[in-house]
Formats: structure tokens, sequence, C-alpha cells
């Protein structure tokens, strides 16, 4: 992908952000098999439930350009997906709480970057 990006005239610099959103589905059961899709499953944040599935981006920081997408179950934390999500040539990583305390994986996946 990079090779791709550069060819374009976009690079990847050594910086990533990371999230995740989650992409809500309806849970009903009115399909075709008349039950729930297995790979979707409940999550609660705040006092607000979710039934789906959550996506997981890598974003580089300077250029604002997505360079890696992860998708799971919604209730998959999203510190479960963070090695995915760097490309290992990193110098600072970016993230919300859902990435809390997660250091020791940053430097697992990019060994140069600042959590």
């Amino acid at each position: 992908m990079n090779h791709d990006l550069d060819n374009n005239g976009l690079w990847i610099s050594t910086g990533t952000t990371v999230d995740a959103t989650i992409i809500p589905v309806p849970s009903s059961t009115e399909n075709a098999q008349k039950e729930r899709d297995p790979e979707m499953h409940q999550i609660r944040k705040g006092n607000q439930y979710y039934f789906g599935a959550k996506a997981h981006i890598g974003v580089d920081s300077k250029e604002g350009i997505v360079h890696s997408v992860c998708t799971s179950a919604a209730s998959v934390y999203d510190k479960h997906m963070l090695p995915d999500l760097l490309h290992g040539e990193e110098k600072k990583a970016w993230s919300d709480g859902g990435y809390q305390g997660q250091t020791a994986t940053i430097h697992t996946a990019a060994p140069d970057a600042q959590a």
C-alpha cells in the first residue's frame, strides 16, 4: 500500500492515530434464517446498547490517510486490535482512552514509537 501511495505523491509519515467506531446493525431476527447474525455482538457504551460490529482504523497523523482497517464484533475491546493498526515505523502513536495502558503493545508493534 505504501508503494502505491508513494507513486501517487503521498507517503505515510512516522505517526499514527488509532480509533474505533461502532457499526450498528438491526438486532432484528426478521431475516430469511429468522436468527441474528452470529458475527455481530452487543456492547454497552455509556448508557446506550449497540448491536453490531466495530471498525478499527489507523490513520497517518500528518497526511490524514487511512493506512489500516480491521473489523471485529462490537464486543471486542479496542486495545486488542492495536497491533494490527500500526505499520511498525511509527515514532509516535496517538489514541483515546480505549487504548489506555497499551505502551508495551505499542512498543512491540512499533519499537521506536512514543505512546
